[in-house]
């Protein structure tokens, strides 16, 4: 119904994108000929054009002429990693609120320049200032959104819904997904043991994977972007995810149901970034202004069932969604939610530890091939030194007898 609804107004929008003179809402002008942006952003994370919505990226091109490669990752790690060692050059990035803060903290990432990204001015002060960028400066908030819990009501037994305790349910074994990064499992795990969600505690965190250690005998498959389908497709019937995610999925499946677990989930942001490696930034920021315009993120938003961080956008949505109390809880229910934080190093890599030994543990087979392998890399290692010493004993035996 939401899709149908609106697809004339997405056929106007469109022709209207062609003519940006009609509004000063559009991108800031770029003189760019044949310029193309990389732009790295989650799956399933932009409305393309699907049940007649608005193409997103088709229609920034029509709009400026400025071409858009647009790839994908499933976690925030993944995504970090690709600009930690160089991979590619990217010039927009779409990171969660806790990736965001790590990446101003490590200088991977560059300021914008506001003064082309004139619907900044759109953003509701709620989501101005945020602890991840206190200044504002590296950030524009993309989308909002929570983390709960999904279902299909033609296998579960309504009795054993409400907690996170459903993703440990023996009854269900085989059928459960769970997320296939530690920072939203473990926060599975505190919420479910009582503690925040940004603990730094060791040993709050080693209870965390030892309930993470119990979980695995029912797991189906530690999972992120595989969980549309197959939570669709019935090959399981719980998992936990995105609440917007949760959404579009139903569309699918109307036996998907979603809960927010008693107790505290996560409450999460996610945002644009300028990588410290873009090629082109001012093309970068005419992306991230189209981003904003109310119109395109009203559509946008729309489709993807994440809620908007700009009332603006509302009115170009369907009313149901805008009163949808998933993609916008009551004020009692969010007041459950916690947003992450930056961890320190520190208690990154412990949790990196431990969670290789929930993923891996009980299985030798896993566990001798990861000690093979670091063999193997410490065997390589010191072989391409002694090769490297000695080409150069050889050049310098050369030099000497040149000279």
């Amino acid at each position: 119904m939401m899709k149908t609804i609106k697809r004339t107004a997405v056929l106007l929008l469109t022709a209207l994108l062609l003519v940006p003179c009609l509004s000063g809402m559009l991108a800031a002008p770029v003189q760019a000929a044949e310029v193309t942006i990389n732009v790295y952003n989650w799956g399933q994370y932009i409305s393309d054009g699907s049940d007649d919505c608005i193409d997103v990226n088709a229609a920034f091109t029509e709009a400026t002429g400025i071409q858009v490669n647009y790839m994908t990752y499933d976690t925030n790690e993944s995504l970090y990693t690709k600009l930690k060692t160089g991979g590619s050059p990217y010039d927009v990035i779409i990171p969660s609120d806790y990736m965001a803060a790590r990446l101003i903290a490590e200088g991977l990432v560059q300021k914008i320049d506001f003064s082309n990204v004139p619907n900044a001015a759109y953003i509701d002060e709620a989501y101005k200032n945020p602890a991840y960028d206190p200044t504002s400066e590296y950030t524009v908030p993309y989308t909002w959104g929570t983390v709960g819990v999904i279902y299909n009501q033609k296998y579960v037994d309504e009795a054993d819904i409400g907690g996170w305790d459903l993703l440990w349910n023996s009854k269900y074994a085989g059928k459960i997904l769970m997320f296939d990064n530690n920072r939203d499992a473990f926060a599975i795990a505190e919420a479910s043991l009582g503690y925040s969600l940004n603990t730094t505690d060791e040993a709050e965190l080693r209870a965390c994977a030892d309930l993470l250690a119990n979980q695995k005998p029912v797991v189906q498959q530690y999972v992120m972007d595989q969980i549309y389908d197959k939570m669709i497709g019935e090959e399981a019937w719980i998992a936990p995810y995105y609440a917007g995610d949760f959404l579009m999925m139903q569309e699918e499946n109307e036996d998907l149901q979603f809960y927010f677990p008693e107790g505290t989930f996560n409450f999460f942001v996610d945002c644009c970034m300028v990588p410290a490696c873009a090629d082109h930034k001012a093309e970068a920021e005419a992306y991230i202004n189209f981003l904003l315009d109310p119109e395109v993120c009203g559509e946008n938003l729309d489709y993807l069932g994440y809620s908007a961080p700009e009332t603006a956008a509302k009115e170009y949505m369907d009313p149901e969604m805008v009163e949808n109390p998933i993609a916008y809880p009551d004020e009692e229910t969010l007041s459950r939610g916690e947003a992450f934080i930056y961890l320190p190093a520190e208690t990154n890599q412990y949790m990196d530890a431990l969670w290789l030994e929930v993923k891996t543990g009980g299985d030798d087979t896993v566990r001798m091939l990861i000690i093979f392998l670091a063999v193997v890399a410490v065997i390589l290692a010191v072989l391409l030194g002694y090769s490297l010493r000695k080409k150069r004993r050889k050049a310098r035996r050369g030099t000497y007898a040149r000279s």
